[in-house]
């Protein structure tokens, strides 16, 4: 879209580009052309013990930030695409890099389920939207057009008591968690029937301390379904190694 379009939905929507304040679309031309283009290892520091290997797309910084927050606490939907596509990055970086994958070609690849980290059905209600499924399965669209066999699983579900993560420590955060997800048992018939033997991949939003995807990870490994990786669209600086700024481009 032209210059003289971004205008016509300022005047009409009153919207403006996230990152520089352009009028127009949520994110402008120049602006997207600065997102990551591959992903990168997130772990975090300290990583809890036995978690699968993290991966993200960028750092939870700046405009990667602005996308998150827009599309989660300010339902801003027209940017779940974007979102979806740097997920796709961090999870055929995740399942390349795998054990067991070297350089396979894409076609050689096994199939994959993504498994969004449940929201407590309360922010659900209160934001009118569940984020993380949304854009796991946006970042699931973008994948099977590069040639992958995915499909989302919604295998987990919270359980009642779960406080809200903001302002926790590590410790608080792990110990809020433990036992938090349970499974869904339809979902989990549904994967086995599409396919019996699959690589499972952990999607979140924000790889902050680990221990939500790390609690996913419990969950799963519970029920026989090992975690191959955890992928999301961003990870916090402070618990980033400096290597997310040398992404692995696909």
């Amino acid at each position: 879209m032209d210059t003289l379009g971004d205008a016509a939905l300022d005047l009409i929507l009153g919207g403006a580009c996230l990152g520089c304040g352009r009028p127009g679309r949520p994110v402008c031309p120049g602006c997207r052309a600065g997102l990551p283009v591959g992903a990168a290892p997130a772990s975090p520091t300290p990583t809890p013990a036995g978690l699968a290997p993290p991966w993200a797309a960028g750092e939870y910084a700046d405009l990667v930030r602005a996308l998150v927050l827009a599309h989660k606490e300010h339902r801003v939907l027209a940017v779940r695409g974007t979102l979806g596509g740097l997920l796709a990055l961090a999870v055929e970086a995740a399942v390349v890099q795998s054990p067991g994958t070297g350089e396979e070609p894409r076609v050689a690849l096994p199939p994959v389920a993504l498994v969004p980290v449940p929201s407590r059905p309360s922010a659900v209600r209160q934001r009118g939207h569940d984020p993380t499924l949304e854009i796991t399965r946006a970042a699931a669209t973008r994948l099977r057009r590069v040639g992958l066999e995915v499909t989302v699983s919604r295998l987990l579900a919270t359980r009642r008591g779960i406080a809200d993560q903001a302002g926790l420590t590590a410790q608080e955060r792990s110990d809020n968690l433990a036992g938090a997800l349970r499974r869904r048992p339809r979902e989990l018939s549904r994967l086995a029937r599409w396919r019996p033997r699959v690589r499972v991949v952990v999607c979140d939003d924000v790889i902050t301390t680990g221990a939500t995807a790390r609690e996913a990870q419990r969950a799963l490994e519970v029920i026989g379904l090992p975690v191959t990786a955890v992928a999301a669209v961003a990870a916090t600086a402070r618990r980033t190694p400096e290597r997310l700024g040398n992404p692995v481009s696909l």
